[in-house]
């Protein structure tokens, strides 16, 4: 009897929710033609931040786009979700329907960000060697970075497609990259940024900095590599905590079953492999934070 109710109040709630945006797009359109008329020849003012503002940045960062453009399917499948998991496993189902995806998508738009920013970062130098061979050529700074940008390759061209977005739109150079290295908080992005605007501002060699530049990212790179190749032991030692429960639970499911099944029945082994489960947790995140210090 509960199946048939689930799927009509999942109708209705979809129904409804489109019911909304539709409104919503038109009550929009209808504000933003009223709006742009009455800001015609005004001064613009700050614009305050949405209330998802570190949620946007983190797709971006990520390369996902602005989640605001498909906030209303996401919410809505999450929706669809909680109420499966409801209709299959009740409380439980519901609560991890609720925590599971956004954890999910945390922990993937954190992988997603890391790799690309690598990916980004082992471009830059390439980046930089071809915008020195450009002012050597005779080119103005500005048009031997764009240059060099057009001849990168993704992550890194379309990332920066901000820096010439913002120059194409009357920023300059400096603060453009500026603030693009403070979207992605990277220190040789940083440099970068920070070298332009010395020269913009000072003057001096451009083509001798960036080389400079260079040399201290390929250094930086290199000794992140040593770093790795030190703490190597240290980090497979953590693997090896991390993942020994797991596998002891894994092993014990094949070969025993009951033996788990009897201590989850059991009201005291229920609560020890709760506390376990938790303790396994608390311990592998300690054991990140620890490696992400080193």
């Amino acid at each position: 009897m509960m199946g048939p109710v689930i799927l009509i109040a999942i109708c209705l709630l979809l129904l409804g929710l489109s019911i909304r945006l539709f409104l919503h797009g038109v009550h929009k359109t209808a504000n933003e033609r009223v709006l742009n008329r009455l800001a015609a020849g005004q001064p613009q003012t700050a614009v305050a931040k949405p209330a998802w503002a570190p949620l946007e940045r983190m797709f971006l960062q990520a390369g996902l786009g602005r989640p605001s453009e498909r906030f209303g399917v996401w919410l809505t499948l999450w929706t669809v979700a909680l109420l499966l998991g409801f209709l299959l496993a009740d409380w439980f189902g519901l609560l991890t329907a609720l925590l599971a995806p956004p954890l999910a998508l945390r922990l993937y738009i954190a992988w997603l960000y890391r790799s690309r920013l690598k990916r980004m970062i082992e471009q830059l130098p390439q980046l930089l060697d071809h915008t020195v061979r450009s002012l050597k050529s005779g080119r103005t700074l500005s048009d031997a970075v764009l240059g060099g940008i057009e001849s990168s390759e993704d992550p890194l061209k379309s990332a920066m497609g901000r820096v010439q977005r913002n120059v194409q739109l009357g920023v300059n150079l400096p603060d453009a990259v500026s603030d693009f290295a403070e979207l992605y908080e990277q220190d040789e992005l940083r440099m970068f940024a920070l070298g332009l605007k010395v020269n913009h501002r000072y003057g001096g060699n451009a083509s001798e900095l960036l080389e400079n530049l260079i040399k201290l990212i390929r250094e930086r790179d290199q000794g992140a590599r040593q770093l790795r190749a030190l703490t190597g032991e240290t980090r497979m030692t953590a693997w090896v905590l991390g993942s020994l429960p797991v596998l002891l639970v894994s092993y014990f499911m094949l070969t025993n079953p009951g033996y788990m099944l009897g201590m989850w029945n059991d009201p005291a082994g229920h609560t020890m492999l709760i506390v376990a489960v938790l303790l396994q947790v608390a311990g592998s995140l300690l054991l990140w934070r620890m490696l992400r210090s080193v």
